[in-house]
């Protein structure tokens, strides 16, 4: 269990499976170039979840809390912007209203409703 009664297996098994999903990606396109696109987004996606470890960590109201939830945004659009690079123009939008829809549900849960 982790400080807040969370089960410590779920985060491991979720990690587990992006793991392997990244690593069949990688064999499956390993004589192309989206191998290069897998391993941005898989970094990406590691760097976003310590960030969000990171936020989840620090004090309310801190310096650090702040610049961690910059990072978790820009890290979302980030990845909406390469994912929506590779998608037809209709899947595209929805990436984006979806990363949209994320920052925005996150704005008004850490600064509006806290």
């Amino acid at each position: 269990m982790d400080r807040n009664g969370r089960s410590a297996w779920i985060r491991r098994a979720g990690l587990g499976i992006l793991i392997l999903n990244s690593g069949l990606a990688i064999y499956r396109s390993r004589a192309d170039a989206s191998v290069v696109f897998v391993l941005a987004s898989y970094a990406a996606l590691v760097l976003l979840f310590s960030c969000l470890a990171a936020f989840d960590r620090a004090a309310p109201g801190s310096a650090a809390r702040g610049r961690r939830g910059r990072a978790v945004w820009a890290l979302t659009a980030m990845f909406a912007w390469k994912v929506a690079a590779l998608m037809p123009v209709p899947v595209a939008a929805v990436v984006w209203a979806l990363a949209v829809a994320t920052s925005l549900g996150g704005f008004l849960t850490i600064f509006v409703n806290t």
